[in-house]
């Protein structure tokens, strides 16, 4: 296919910083960016001079997004597939629903995975109480229970320990169809962004480690402290499900790392990644640029990085610290133009090169 020329505009589903910076990096390449997203003054609407502003089950809203567009993508996964399947009716969706549809639900992820022969943490479909107490009864305590879908940084899970009531944690959902997950005891968690292009060719980004506080991304560490053989299996790892799932742009997956090196899936995000901040001044082909060009039908670029980095989340007040950051000749301070600091929310990010 022939790629888009300069002057083209992606379409972007979501307003967030993902989308800010994916934009950022559009510009660079010389293509428009409208960003189709429910929130005014969005991170993403800031940096950009086209935007929808509009419900995501607006099919009005939508058909006229699609006709201002040439090609679309997304920044999170948490949208209706029903809205890309519409859009996919005049442009491209690049991923299509196809993959949301996989990647919003953590059953789906799992047994696709396991299809695959990747493995992944034991699981247990969860619907009834009866049903819970018999997963229970198999996975044994401590385990998870999630809610299938639009659970994030901790958000729709509850952990089964020895003195919790699995009765009443299933009822905090309020009938969200759910999942057991059995405890991995883990040495380090780790994810892999590959990217794939409009001809079928894939890329990796090399194994960083995530170190997490109150169950949000707090530092990834890149590259991750794991052996040759450990860093192999976890790029082949997302390399076979990028492929196998006909994603073009970018999948992050996200995998814990056992004790015994065995290297096991957790979740899956078709879009830029928290986890991918660092490659913005860490490699040659941000994770950003990378998902600009398989977008618009571009070769991948350069993924292997010049030196180690560290990325820090600036979350909730942390991002106060922004004078001293700015002035430290050391970090590469990126804000994401969010008016108001809250507990948990991710403000900002700082990386910095170990050179």
């Amino acid at each position: 296919m022939t790629a888009l020329p300069p002057g083209s505009t992606i379409g972007m589903m979501g307003g967030g910083q993902l989308g800010r910076m994916t934009a950022l990096a559009a510009a660079e390449l010389g293509y428009r960016v409208h960003v189709f997203t429910p929130e005014k003054d969005s991170p993403c609407q800031q940096v950009t001079d086209r935007a929808t502003v509009a419900d995501y089950n607006d099919t009005t809203a939508l058909d006229a997004f699609a006709k201002a567009v040439d090609v679309v993508t997304l920044e999170f996964e948490n949208l209706p597939a029903e809205a890309l399947d519409r859009l996919a009716m005049s442009k491209p969706v690049r991923p299509s629903a196809s993959v949301l549809r996989v990647a919003q639900d953590r059953l789906l992820e799992k047994e696709f995975c396991r299809k695959l022969g990747i493995g992944t943490a034991p699981y247990r479909h969860v619907d009834t109480p009866a049903e819970l107490e018999r997963a229970v009864a198999d996975l044994g305590r401590p385990s998870v229970l999630k809610t299938r879908r639009l659970g994030y940084d901790g958000k729709g899970q509850v952990k089964i320990a020895a003195s919790t009531d699995p009765g009443a944690a299933l009822h905090s959902f309020k009938g969200a169809a759910a999942i057991l997950e059995g405890f991995v005891d883990f040495r380090l968690e780790v994810s892999v962004i590959a990217a794939r292009g409009i001809d079928g060719k894939v890329v990796s980004y090399p194994v960083v480690e995530n170190r997490h506080e109150n169950h949000i991304l707090a530092t990834t560490i890149a590259p991750a402290s794991v052996s040759p053989a450990v860093a192999a299996e976890a790029r082949r790892i997302a390399e076979t499900l990028v492929g196998a799932l006909d994603v073009v742009g970018l999948l992050a997956v996200e995998m814990f790392v056992t004790r015994d090196d065995k290297v096991l899936v957790n979740e899956l995000a078709p879009r830029p990644h928290n986890s991918g901040h660092w490659t913005i001044e860490g490699c040659p082909t941000s994770q950003f640029a990378q998902l600009v060009r398989a977008c618009a039908g571009l070769p991948l670029g350069a993924v292997e990085p010049f030196v180690p980095a560290e990325m820090r989340n600036l979350i909730g007040d942390a991002a106060n610290d922004w004078p001293k950051l700015a002035a430290d000749p050391s970090a590469h301070l990126h804000l994401y133009g969010k008016a108001e600091a809250r507990p948990g929310r991710k403000m900002g990010h700082v990386t910095r090169l170990k050179r």
